[in-house]
């Protein structure tokens, strides 16, 4: 059996879709053991509790460094035998501890085709420079801001002027993407 950890600092819609995914087998012989989320009662949060999923929550503030605060996320990982590691909505940048003790095994779902509109606000960003073709990418995490290898990317047409609605198309193609490329990972691992 895989075991992931799931990231969020947010809604969780993504954190929910591949509890699901894993709950109803269309990630065969997989279990989220742990939901690490930045923002302590999150929505993420009562998602996880639904899924009987223990949440590590914890505010970068009251530590003195992200070395400090990544050990604890890491050595509780290690403790749960996490396979891989899934970044959904999860708003930090991963630093030196988490990257070298899970080097090739932290995933990131981002909205945006990169390398075009990196960063926290790609939807927005791409939405007001005019692009007409959006989409996500799903990238192995590196030291880059959104720059580590892509693993999948899908692209949405949108020539709308409805920023809610192009983010409702986004979330429902991330919904169905990033459960697969998870089942594609731990089947290659």
């Amino acid at each position: 059996m895989k075991r992931i950890a799931v990231f969020a600092s947010g809604n969780g819609s993504n954190f929910e879709e591949i509890a699901n995914a894993a709950e109803e087998g269309r990630i065969p012989d997989c279990e989220v053991v742990l939901c690490v989320c930045d923002r302590p009662g999150a929505y993420v949060t009562q998602r996880a509790a639904r899924h009987d999923v223990p949440v590590l929550e914890f505010r970068p503030k009251d530590f003195e460094s992200k070395r400090d605060f990544e050990r604890i996320i890491a050595d509780r990982m290690d403790g749960l035998g996490v396979d891989l590691v899934c970044l959904a909505g999860y708003m930090r940048i991963i630093g030196d501890e988490l990257l070298s003790r899970y080097q090739g095994r932290i995933i990131n779902l981002h909205p945006a085709l990169l390398p075009a509109f990196p960063g926290a606000h790609s939807i927005r960003d791409a939405f007001e420079y005019g692009v007409k073709v959006f989409g996500i990418t799903i990238h192995y995490v590196d030291e880059t801001l959104d720059g580590g290898k892509i693993i999948a990317q899908k692209a949405i047409p949108y020539n709308g002027d409805d920023i809610k609605e192009l983010e409702d198309m986004i979330h429902a193609e991330e919904h169905r993407l990033y459960p697969e490329v998870i089942k594609q990972i731990l089947k290659d691992q």
